[in-house]
């Protein structure tokens, strides 16, 4: 099988990349200057020359606090790349799996969202990723938008690498405690993808498989919880660790305003595909371990 995604250095980009050989498939990531999903144009040719079997459009614009000033570019990144690509990949019958976010919803929300929610993002970010939801689904009958949270991963920029750097000279960490969502580590994300793409790649336009799927790790927490189990952790493990201290939303004031309710209920992509990704616990361990590993790697390379 022959997977295209957009995006080069991204974190589910990278995590596929990572795990292709091992799952027996080829993964051709589709970035700059070859192609740019800020401006599209060439996505068609670009397919009918890669022809594979399914595209994951990975890629997006996510500085969600910059994007309230700069909706321009984050509508062309997050809502008209999408687009391009989906009609380019429904104009040569390749099915499309399309990432989007918990930001589609208000987070008032008490319980955990179900697909069938009424969205209403509350920054720039959100609507220009629900946005690109609705262009995936119009333009390629055979899509599956899959919407995640809290995506993080032994590279790239994230919260869990954020907090482990922040560690290294700060023996406190005050951390918001009154938003809650379920972490997903980026490498669950990839393999998820590839258990989908198998499946949609033989399947037909109106079947079951194709529509709006939440995916994310099991289990819930604050940005609090989740950063204490990354320091408790770390510290089992002889690395560096801070104290948290939990501290409300209104403390922290940021350009956008967060969904205080990122839960997603992930039942019918277990019922329709039978993937459930694993615990966000178990997530965060291995990322760490992995983490961990790459640098002591690092350091017994160094001259």
């Amino acid at each position: 099988m022959k997977i295209c995604v957009t995006g080069t250095q991204g974190q589910v980009a990278t995590a596929l990349q990572e795990l292709a050989v091992q799952a027996g498939i080829a993964v051709h990531c589709l970035g700059r200057p070859a192609f740019d999903l800020g401006q599209p144009d060439n996505a068609e040719a670009v397919l009918a020359a890669l022809k594979p079997d399914v595209l994951i459009s990975a890629a997006a614009y996510t500085a969600v606090d910059l994007a309230e000033g700069h909706a321009e570019e984050a509508y062309r990144v997050n809502a008209a790349g999408p687009a391009a690509l989906a009609r380019a990949s429904g104009n040569l019958g390749i099915p499309i799996l399309h990432l989007s976010t918990d930001y589609v919803f208000d987070g008032l929300k008490r319980t955990p969202y179900m697909e069938s929610d009424i969205t209403g993002p509350c920054s720039v970010y959100g609507a220009s990723k629900l946005e690109g939801e609705y262009a995936v689904a119009a333009g390629n009958p055979c899509h599956v938008i899959l919407r995640t949270a809290w995506v993080y991963s032994h590279s790239g920029k994230n919260f869990l690498r954020t907090m482990l750097r922040i560690a290294e000279t700060n023996p406190v960490v005050r951390v918001v405690s009154d938003q809650f969502g379920c972490p997903t580590y980026a490498t669950d994300i990839a393999a998820a993808l590839i258990a989908i793409a198998r499946q949609v790649v033989v399947k037909a336009a109106g079947d079951p498989a194709f529509g709006t799927f939440h995916m994310t790790g099991r289990g819930d927490t604050s940005w609090a919880g989740f950063a204490g189990a990354i320091f408790a952790m770390a510290a089992k493990g002889g690395h560096a660790a801070a104290r948290v201290v939990p501290i409300a939303t209104s403390d922290y004031p940021t350009p956008a305003r967060r969904p205080e309710n990122s839960r997603l209920d992930c039942g019918k992509l277990a019922d329709v595909f039978g993937v459930e990704l694993p615990h966000w616990h178990d997530g965060t361990e291995r990322c760490l371990a992995r983490l961990f590993q790459m640098s002591e790697s690092l350091q017994g390379a160094a001259p």
